[in-house]
């Protein structure tokens, strides 16, 4: 067993807070010996859930925090002035070396400019990404960037290949991971003006492998291992890709409860099915971390269940453990 690892979870944030939060760090601390969790939250709230379950009482704490940062708040605002907020206090405990991680499923605009105000950015990072695994068929890809960065510079998509293939091979043993740009055909000489400056800049990277553009239709295929775009995009294929999946998920269901054959049918595929359906699943793979920070933040979706929460909390451990900071800072190089 490794060293403990410290894990902050913000405890009021999201929209099953604080009763799938807390569930879901009661369930990490019992599945996993070496997570220690700390929930910042208001005190009374937190330890009436907590009193619903069993779990090592040494190894989750509660920090009290009189505050929380609404999803609607102004983000930079929010950072400023709610000081004594779940997450700010988390990322503060974070910057201060209190803790290796921080989880939310709070407000995405207050953990993004509070992981860049609070805990800061590795030097020589010029943006960090929001870098969430999505399921393919040949396993997962990672999505970078979805969320942090609507407005890129091709420099920085060039930082993003590298972080995320430093991701992929350390954290998910993808070796040589194939990187590939976002674009609206495979030639070269297509997509706007970002595509067309990135792509002679990622071609040139001798630490990464391209494999040059790619289309948004063969993303589940398993083209590639990191995906790499500016915010606006990833955020659209993020959202279009879960929107697609759990529509077929409903349609698939639906469509096997029409008739006495089709149940029967359905009682007869129900082991494959679940299988297949659990690896398109997104609660699987935890939250998406913010890649280019001083200390690991992770983002999970605002409709978080305990189970994301849970395995996005162990996402944290394999951060730590591979060192993942340590080798991001290796790879940059600092023009």
């Amino acid at each position: 067993m490794g060293r403990t690892v410290r894990v902050v979870v913000d405890a009021m944030g999201g929209d099953n807070a604080p009763q799938e939060i807390v569930k879901g760090a009661v369930q990490a601390v019992n599945h996993y010996e070496n997570i220690h969790v700390i929930l910042t939250g208001i005190r009374d709230v937190v330890e009436q859930e907590l009193k619903k379950y069993s779990y090592p009482a040494d190894r989750i704490e509660v920090v009290h925090t009189s505050m929380v940062i609404e999803t609607a708040e102004p983000p930079v605002a929010a950072i400023r002035t709610k000081k004594d907020s779940s997450i700010v206090v988390g990322m503060t405990m974070v910057r201060q070396g209190e803790a290796d991680a921080f989880v939310s499923a709070g407000s995405s605009g207050a953990v993004l400019v509070g992981g860049q105000v609070i805990v800061g950015r590795i030097k020589g990072i010029e943006r960090p990404a929001l870098a969430p695994l999505i399921p393919t068929q040949k396993g997962v890809s990672l999505l970078i960037d979805c969320g942090a960065n609507v407005d890129a510079r091709p420099s920085h998509l060039v930082q993003f290949a590298r972080m995320g293939s430093v991701y992929m091979e350390n954290v998910l043993g993808v070796k040589n991971p194939r990187v590939g740009i976002v674009n609206i055909g495979a030639e070269e000489e297509k997509g706007n003006a970002l595509v067309k400056e990135t792509f002679p800049l990622l071609k040139q990277c001798g630490d990464i492998h391209f494999i040059g553009s790619i289309e948004a239709r063969d993303i589940p295929s398993g083209v590639c291992d990191v995906i790499v775009c500016e915010a606006f995009t990833g955020n659209v294929i993020l959202k279009l890709y879960e929107g697609v999946g759990g529509t077929l998920i409903r349609m698939i269901k639906a469509s096997m409860m029409q008739n006495l054959r089709t149940k029967i049918g359905a009682l007869l595929v129900k082991p494959a099915l679940k299988d297949t359906l659990k690896s398109f699943d997104a609660s699987e793979y935890g939250g998406a971390p913010l890649l280019g920070l001083k200390g690991l933040v992770v983002k999970t979706h605002g409709s978080s269940t305990a189970k994301e929460v849970e395995h996005s909390i162990y996402q944290c451990v394999q951060f730590s453990e591979q060192e993942i900071n340590e080798k991001i800072k290796e790879h940059i190089i600092i023009e």
